[in-house]
């Protein structure tokens, strides 16, 4: 059994011997709303190339909290997307109501933040608010290319719009829609422009009619905003005592790259290699090492209880920074109806 600091959570080679012992509070002090907002930080780590990733560290709050965000993330904060499909014709081989599901899976670069939530549903018809409803339409015919490359039996030499792919779908405004968002698809089309929806050949046609509304995760995973919304506690390892030679290319190899380097000291004699903790941040909580006897005693696996290593990736539509901060409101607006009601039992 590992032994070291109390305030971390230890892990051991079969289990974790004192996750239940930790909280943010200690025994005997009481808690306070001002303490918790003085310890509590949020530290930005990395933002990805194209601005859809973000890393940041949480520190000075609990797992339910962490967790909160997550969940909010993934099923409560708003995004827009297709919800109905009006299908006007389809002579493709895929059936309309797998048509309808590729076409309602497809992001949007719809700003949520800009429209209300849909009152009762329209139909095609019916003239639909331009306050909460974005129209789309797919029109596309395949036929034969009349100008074929020589000897090519390539579908997309031979065929024209075999391929259907979400940049066919286009914005269609609905009354001052064209006014109020000048930018038109830039700022309301689809998010990718490579998405295929079906193949087609000659002679086979879709025609459909779409209206995307705003909406939540918990409703349809279609309104997800957020590809991946994880957090985990921040990794630290110890080594307890020198690990020379053979046995730091070993223990280099029972971690994640860039967790263990090998560095030379020359102090060591002719085998001058020493490993180093060089960034535990990056360990996978994998327990490799406990499969060498002559390593397990010379590391110390350990969790800090309170300080998260957070991920978001979203769609695309809002960075991922403002979706966090969209969740904070949600847990906010959540808080104070929660108060209100403890309020009015009072």
């Amino acid at each position: 059994m590992q032994k070291g600091d109390s305030s971390r959570i230890i892990l051991e080679e079969y289990a974790i011997s004192n996750a239940v012992e930790h909280s943010i509070v200690q025994e005997g002090e009481p808690w306070s709303i001002e303490k918790f907002a003085e310890n509590l930080k949020v530290e930005i780590i990395r933002e990805g190339d194209n601005g859809r990733e973000l890393e940041f560290d949480l520190i000075g709050c609990a797992p339910a909290l962490a967790n909160a965000f997550r969940r909010i993330l993934l099923s409560e904060v708003p995004s827009m997307a297709i919800e109905k499909v009006f299908i006007r014709n389809n002579t493709s081989l895929i059936q309309d109501e797998v048509l309808a599901h590729r076409l309602g899976l497809l992001p949007l670069r719809a700003d949520p933040r800009l429209f209300e939530y849909p009152a009762l549903p329209v139909s095609e018809d019916e003239d639909a608010s331009d306050q909460d409803t974005l129209r789309y339409e797919l029109k596309v015919t395949c036929s034969l290319n009349p100008h074929p490359r020589k000897d090519s039996r390539r579908p997309e030499d031979i065929y024209i719009n075999d391929n259907v792919y979400s940049r066919d779908v286009k914005w269609v405004p609905l009354g001052q829609q064209a006014e109020i968002y000048p930018k038109g698809e830039e700022q309301l089309g689809v998010l990718e422009s490579d998405i295929l929806i079906c193949k087609m050949r000659p002679g086979q046609e879709i025609h459909a009619f779409m209206h995307a509304v705003k909406g939540i995760g918990k409703d349809h995973a279609k309104f997800s905003p957020v590809a991946t919304a994880t957090y985990r506690m921040l990794p630290e390892i110890k080594l307890t005592k020198p690990v020379k030679g053979e046995m730091a290319e070993r223990l280099k190899g029972c971690f994640s790259p860039g967790v263990i380097e090998i560095v030379r000291d020359k102090k060591n004699g002719p085998d001058d290699r020493e490993a180093r903790v060089k960034n535990a941040r990056y360990d996978s909580c994998s327990r490799n090492v406990f499969r060498h006897n002559d390593l397990k005693e010379c590391v110390q696996l350990t969790r800090v209880p309170d300080h998260f290593i957070f991920t978001i990736e979203s769609l695309g539509a809002l960075p991922p920074a403002v979706l966090f901060l969209e969740a904070v409101k949600t847990l906010k607006a959540k808080c104070r109806t929660f108060i209100e009601e403890i309020d009015n039992i009072a």
